[in-house]
């Protein structure tokens, strides 16, 4: 399948894309407003010939925020927009950046509303974060002279499995790309392998690991627990889990609390628009739950706090003592594994991590990652670490020590970024 017939299914399926939008809707109300910024009207006021900066959603609008504030400090004079595909990566984009960067949907990969789109920003520069790759929207830029960096990069063997299939579609538009800041070799070779230029990849490493916490957030942390008189009480986190985790995950946290019955789970669901199902399955499932986003305190009768709340969950990581990381227990490929590691928490995932193949390993290997498969697997893991001192303490200066090793790769990019500038 090359371009023009990509694009001719694109216009084909619209009806389905738009009831794909009413469904999205349905379940989370954000999705029925700015319908037109997806078709490239409606777009707020741009000031042009900046930087633009696409992130599809929370997790890459989060791992792009280093990146985005050394932009602006090194390149003042130049705007930057900062464009995104869900409702939830513009609230945290908005939440971070505020009015300092430009930010609207990317409208959809149709050829007249990328070039809309880029009539209206004439960017000088467009990077795209991990692997959000669009045929039309790269063509817009490359006949426009309008170099782009895949940053970042990521590559699995089932998406690049996905792309070989479309080669006709996918080698010309990776050739388009200026440059390839990638994470892995064998990922760079999967690039190359699919049509990507040689000469345009690089091997950078994951921004991920140059992560840096704020000191004031364990502060914040320990004093919220002190308020909750939970300095004493054994603290876990589910973070970023899917349909069909929580019940897992629910289920170990009831042995749990046959041998620690103060022990208290905080509950995080990756979409908001599953916050009020969860809150409802704890309830269901006869746990003593309260919501985050209430405000209240967690008391002694509470045995799961549901994090239902957006940009807090590095804060929530901050307030537990082990960390379960989603994803992973459903084939979804797993989440970021470095937030818990650099706040020192003991890290733990199901095995299902093909997203995050590389930081895994580097964490298993080095002993700051336990893998779980079920329920059994993962109250064993936890209990075992609240034991244990000695070894939580293994796994926190091992995550520590695989963070440290690893960074610089945000320097590289940088640097790649300002040639590209020129």
């Amino acid at each position: 399948m090359n371009r023009t017939l990509y694009t001719l299914l694109f216009h084909l399926g619209l009806p389905l894309i738009a009831l794909r939008l009413a469904w999205r809707a349905w379940r989370a109300p954000a999705y029925a407003r700015r319908i037109a910024e997806r078709f490239a009207f409606g777009l707020p006021p741009l000031r042009p010939g900046g930087i633009w900066v696409h992130a599809v959603s929370v997790g890459e609008s989060i791992a792009a925020a280093p990146m985005i504030r050394a932009l602006r400090e090194r390149h003042p004079q130049l705007p930057i927009t900062v464009t995104c595909m869900t409702p939830t990566g513009s609230e945290r984009i908005r939440a971070m950046f505020g009015d300092q960067v430009q930010h609207c949907y990317l409208p959809y990969d149709l050829p007249w509303a990328a070039a809309r789109f880029q009539r209206l920003l004439k960017p000088k520069l467009a990077v795209i974060m991990e692997t959000e790759l669009w045929p039309n929207h790269i063509h817009q830029c490359h006949a426009r002279g309008v170099p782009v960096v895949l940053a970042n990069a990521r590559l699995s063997e089932r998406s690049a499995r996905g792309y070989a299939r479309f080669h006709a579609l996918t080698a010309p538009m990776l050739a388009e790309l200026s440059w390839l800041a990638v994470q892995t070799e064998a990922e760079a070779e999967r690039f190359r392998s699919l049509g990507a230029r040689p000469e345009a990849v690089t091997v950078t490493g994951s921004i991920k690991f140059d992560l840096r916490i704020d000191p004031e957030l364990p502060v914040r942390a320990a004093a919220l627990r002190e308020q909750w008189g939970a300095m004493q009480r054994p603290v876990w986190i589910a973070a970023s889990t899917h349909a069909g985790e929580d019940e897992i995950v629910l289920a170990a946290h009831r042995q749990l609390l046959a041998e620690r019955p103060d022990a208290l789970l905080i509950l995080v669901p990756r979409h908001p628009e599953r916050f009020n199902a969860v809150f409802e399955l704890c309830r269901r499932e006869g746990f003593a739950a309260v919501r985050r986003s209430g405000g209240e305190a967690v008391t002694a009768s509470d045995s799961v706090l549901v994090g239902d709340t957006m940009g807090e969950l590095l804060f929530l990581f901050a307030l537990a003592d082990i960390a379960f990381v989603g994803g992973s227990l459903v084939p979804n490929g797993g989440h970021n594994l470095l937030e818990p590691a650099a706040l020192g928490k003991p890290v733990l995932s199901g095995p299902h991590l093909f997203n995050f193949l590389d930081i895994a390993a580097q964490l298993r290997d080095n002993g700051a990652l336990v893998e779980v498969a079920d329920a059994c697997a993962l109250r064993s893991a936890i209990a075992g670490l609240w034991h244990d001192s000695a070894a939580a303490a293994r796994m926190r200066d091992a995550g520590l020590a695989v963070l440290k090793a690893n960074q610089g790769a945000l320097e590289r990019l940088l640097a790649g970024l300002a040639r590209e500038l020129g």
